[in-house]
């Protein structure tokens, strides 16, 4: 149906949450599914306070802390396999990373993403409080004792800090405390941005950051992808051009989930899905002719 269908989030078994598909399979998997091009993102936490519980990543299928770059080494060079094994085939792979963003930790982040050779560096907020809002487990102990207009408040500050940094390319499901803050805001949960995103929208625009649509909202019974149509209306009419689209993909099963949707309602906006080189974004619709041309 879209001649350049992209999946730009997806987690290989670095990823501790994810399941132990490597990043040749997920790329057979992209092939199969008739993707151009497939970012992998690993999961980088870099909240001090969590330190026993999230800073990590999976090296080798042993847990490997995410402190200790090597494992960096070893998954661009999985990548650069990839690349050579899979340019017959047309599948573009690209090298990207998805970092929790925790205030105070900036320093940090500048340096993984200034000394590796990262396509697309993507910002995320998983945690508030030191709690993970994005867990299910973990998520009743932030949101039950929260009103809507506090969420707002801590949500929308954090995301204001992330951007602010200027150190991402994109913002991964912007909403994301719809997620499981639903089961405990009800409705608001679908209200509480207004008036707290604009702000952002603005400040995003500025900088020329992106925004993904994240697909992985179905899998977790709500409606609507991360961002919501109002919010995405928003995000357009605050002048913001760059968009991607991701499954955030943890296992193989869910990679290119409702990606088809997701592209058809970019173009209902008259919005592109973008894809990223070296940190530079480019309009799929360039990306597809340049492709179209060599081959």
């Amino acid at each position: 149906m879209h001649n350049y269908k992209t999946d730009y989030h997806v987690h290989p078994n670095y990823s501790i949450d994810a399941s132990a598909a490597t990043i040749k399979d997920f790329c057979h998997k992209a092939l199969a599914l008739k993707l151009r091009e497939i970012c992998f993102c690993t999961h980088i936490e870099l909240d001090p306070e969590r330190k026993a519980k999230d800073n990590f990543v999976r090296l080798n299928g042993v847990k490997h802390s995410v402190y200790k770059l090597n494992w960096l080494d070893s998954y661009f060079r999985e990548i650069t396999q990839a690349q050579t094994e899979f340019k017959e085939s047309g599948l573009k792979i690209k090298a990207g990373v998805e970092i929790g963003y925790c205030p105070g930790e900036e320093n940090y982040i500048e340096k993984i993403v200034n000394n590796y050779p990262f396509d697309f560096v993507m910002g995320a907020i998983h945690c508030l409080d030191h709690l993970s809002i994005s867990s299910k487990k973990e998520s009743p102990y932030y949101f039950k004792s929260r009103s809507a207009a506090t969420v707002r408040e801590e949500y929308f500050a954090v995301l204001m800090e992330a951007v602010k940094t200027n150190l991402f390319d994109c913002i991964a499901h912007i909403d994301l405390y719809r997620r499981y803050g639903v089961q405990f805001l009800g409705v608001n949960a679908y209200t509480l941005h207004r008036g707290a995103i604009e702000p952002v929208f603005k400040e995003m625009e500025k900088r020329e950051m992106g925004i993904e649509i994240n697909t992985s909202s179905r899998r977790r019974g709500l409606k609507e992808f991360h961002p919501t149509k109002e919010i995405l209306d928003l995000a357009i009419k605050s002048g913001i051009k760059v968009f991607t689209v991701g499954s955030d993909a943890h296992s193989l099963d869910e990679l290119g989930e409702g990606l088809d949707e997701a592209l058809s309602l970019l173009h209902d906006k008259n919005a592109s899905n973008y894809v990223f080189d070296r940190r530079k974004p480019v309009p799929c619709s360039t990306a597809g002719k340049k492709l179209t041309r060599t081959s």
